[in-house]
């Protein structure tokens, strides 16, 4: 095992915060590609991504704003104006979506949400092994219907996860104190 690629496991943490640069393509496409490593029963493959990129950040959260508003669901005004402030600096975004396969019975729909899941947390690790800073939000109409239509994922075939920003740290990030793992394990006696 690689003591390396086990630090930067045990050192990955959220960071929300990032601006340009992002990713090239090529990073891109590395951190997509660790996606596709992640567990999934019965290789449904039920992962899909819509790149929203810095050079439509803007117009995208224009979008998302009035598609939220005419919603029953309306994205509060202090809330917009936090969100806009920090989309303004993201480079990319990667909507994350899990589809339903309404033929298949046999898997579960939850099974295929931790594949979407295992997926991004997957995507999360490459960014950060290659040193960006990555954030996985719900907080831009993630749970509104309408949002999820104006981003191609219909509700009826797929239930929409939220985004993951993706860019470069704007402030430094800081090692994390992590709990003892023990206090979350027990052992299994019979």
């Amino acid at each position: 095992m690689s003591e390396n690629a086990l630090q930067y496991l045990l050192n990955r943490q959220s960071v929300k915060f990032v601006r340009a640069p992002g990713p090239d393509e090529h990073q891109l496409g590395l951190i997509l590609q660790a996606g596709m490593s992640a567990p999934d029963h019965g290789k449904l493959r039920p992962w899909r991504f819509s790149l929203i990129r810095q050079d439509v950040m803007q117009s995208f959260a224009d979008r998302l704003f009035a598609t939220a508003a005419e919603s029953e669901t309306p994205i509060p005004a202090h809330k917009e104006e936090n969100a806009r402030r920090w989309l303004s600096e993201v480079p990319l975004l990667i909507a994350i979506a899990c589809h339903r396969d309404h033929g298949n019975t046999k898997i579960p729909e939850i099974e295929r949400q931790l594949a979407v899941g295992a997926a991004v947390m997957n995507m999360l690790n490459a960014a950060h092994m290659q040193g960006f800073g990555a954030f996985w939000s719900t907080g831009l109409g993630t749970y509104i219907d309408e949002v999820n239509e104006m981003l191609g994922f219909d509700p009826l075939d797929y239930r929409f996860m939220g985004y993951l920003a993706i860019g470069t740290p704007i402030d430094e990030v800081f090692p994390l104190t992590r709990p003892d793992h023990l206090q979350f394990v027990k052992e299994y006696r019979s």
